[in-house]
This record gives C-alpha cells, sequence and structure tokens, in this order.
C-alpha cells in the first residue's frame, strides 16, 4: 500500500477546505429563531406560481402536489441545520387543503387542513446536507406564507425505551398497548419517539399511516393533532424511521390513567421512548458561568 506524500496530504486538506460537503448559513446565528421566508423564490410545477408581497409574504397559487421552494443553499452547497430543531410555516389564514413539508425530496410533516401553522420538527432526521424546503398541497388551492422560520435547538434530550417489540400493523390487522405505569415520569413538553421502518414490499402500496390512541377510548393524542387528518391518523414518508410526538398537559393525563394503544397501516414498530426534557445549552452556560464566578471568589479565600 502507497503512502500519501506529505504534499499529497496538504493538497487534499487545502481541497477540503476549500469545497467542503455543507456549509453553515452566514445569515443565522447559533441560539435565534432566523426568518427564511426569502429563500422561497421558485415552484416545482410550470403551471404554479407565486406572488412576493412588501412585507415580505408569499401568495402562492399551488397545483396538487407541486411545490413551493426554498433554495437554502449557501455558494452551490448544501446546508447543515443540525443545529436547529425545526422549520415552521406561518399561514395568513387558515389552510383549506392538507399540506405536507419535504426536506430535500423527502415526505417530514403533514399538517391537515384548517391550520394556520405547520411546523416540520428534524428530530430523527439527518439535516447536515440540506439543498432545499418545500411546500406541498394535496389540492390546487391559494395560500399566503406570512413566515418561514427555523428554530434553535436549544434543548437536550434523554431517552428511556417504553416498549420494545416487533409489531407488524400490516392493513391494520395489529398493534400494540403500552400500560399507563410506563408514563409515570411524563410531564409536558416530553417527547414520544416511535421507531420503525415502512412496508414496500408492495409496490401498490403508497402510503403509510400510524394512529396512537389514548388506551380503551377512541381519543388521539393532541400533542401531534395538526398532522392527523380526518380519521385521527398520522401518514409517515416512504423512508421514514422515526416520528415524534411533543406530550401536551391533556396527553401526560390521559396516559397516565389509560396507556396508549397504537397501530396503523404497513408499519413495522419495533420501539417507542419517552424523550424526557434534559439540561439546555444556555442552561449548561449558565452553569458554567456560575461555576467560574465561584471559582474566582474560591481563590480570593
Amino acid at each position: 500500500m502507497k503512502k500519501l506524500s506529505f504534499l499529497s496530504i496538504l493538497l487534499l486538506a487545502v481541497i477540503t477546505l476549500i469545497f467542503p460537503s455543507s456549509c453553515t448559513l452566514p445569515w443565522m446565528q447559533e441560539d435565534d429563531e432566523f426568518d427564511i421566508t426569502s429563500k422561497f423564490k421558485a415552484t416545482w410545477n410550470v403551471h404554479e406560481k407565486m406572488d412576493k408581497h412588501g412585507d415580505g409574504s408569499i401568495t402562492y397559487y399551488s397545483v396538487q402536489w407541486g411545490g413551493l421552494i426554498g433554495l437554502v443553499k449557501e455558494h452551490n452547497l448544501p446546508v447543515d441545520l443540525s443545529r436547529y430543531e425545526s422549520v415552521t410555516f406561518e399561514f395568513a389564514e387558515p389552510t383549506t387543503v392538507q399540506t405536507q413539508v419535504l426536506i430535500g425530496s423527502v415526505l417530514r410533516a403533514w399538517g391537515k387542513k384548517g391550520i394556520t401553522t405547520l411546523p416540520c420538527y428534524f428530530d430523527g432526521i439527518d439535516v447536515k446536507q440540506v439543498d432545499q424546503i418545500v411546500l406541498q398541497t394535496a389540492h390546487p388551492t391559494t395560500l399566503t406564507v406570512k413566515r418561514v422560520m427555523l428554530s434553535p435547538a436549544t434543548t437536550s434530550w434523554d431517552s428511556t425505551p417504553i416498549w420494545e417489540g416487533e409489531c407488524v400493523f400490516g392493513n391494520w390487522q395489529n398493534g400494540f398497548t403500552i400500560d399507563p405505569e410506563k408514563f409515570s415520569t411524563a410531564m409536558e413538553g416530553d417527547k414520544l419517539e416511535f421507531i420503525f421502518t415502512t412496508d414496500t414490499n408492495d409496490p401498490q402500496t403508497t402510503y403509510w399511516q400510524m394512529k396512537p390512541i389514548y388506551n380503551t377510548t377512541d381519543q388521539t393524542l393532541e400533542g401531534n393533532k395538526t398532522e392527523q387528518n380526518d380519521w385521527g391518523c398520522t401518514t409517515l414518508g416512504k423512508e421514514a424511521t422515526s416520528y415524534r410526538i411533543r406530550l401536551t398537559a391533556k396527553d401526560v393525563n390521559m396516559l397516565k390513567k389509560h396507556g396508549m394503544f397504537t397501530n396503523g397501516f404497513f408499519v413495522n414498530m419495533t420501539q417507542v421512548n419517552l424523550l424526557r426534557k434534559g439540561i439546555s445549552e444556555n442552561d449548561n452556560q449558565e452553569e458554567k458561568k456560575e461555576e467560574n464566578k465561584d471559582e474566582q471568589v474560591n481563590q480570593w479565600h
């Protein structure tokens, strides 16, 4: 095996610096929320159009499964969004059709009609090389996007498995139950993380769904209400492997009382985790400041 010369190694290092695989966004700061509405400048379908207004908002005239495209690349390179928690679309009026968000070309969030905000959380998603963010509608419509905001990820999460196994949903044939005591430590703002694979063996299957409910009731969880269709089902992307729900106060109370039952459509579930809020980065910084103050005081005694 040939050894690389010093000059070859130096050349590789220079190329990496000059031509990185992705870059950070110069218009972002790590701990701030950022308006990226100005990045939305095009549509996927030639039969669509968009109007940009003086206040920065966008009126989007969509066709079915077209797309309003936010080109977030910098210097023609994909960008690293891993420091950010979510992207949220804010609408001027409640939507009249179902909407969804794609990161790159992969479905990441779904919103039912009648919503004014559509968040897409980056939980469990590799967003280190993102070139575009796309808004789609299930039917032709006109909607006005007031803002598209990126929110920073300032919270760490501690994961505890509360169910493990293998549940093959099939066509709503199977499901699983998690007992109430598994939620005894849950608090408002915590998350449920579902780990799964989609069953893609049948080419005629073109969508995948899951439906968590409070066990022994017909009520779906409240935390992902905006992503449920009219039957309370949540649509998952073909390539998705995880999905998270932020628990509301009602969710926590009902889960502690009833537990949870989940089934779905051609999804194979293997694990559910309870994610508890850990110490945020900001809290860590404050703790370090206090520690430094204590050290300085001790030095003088």
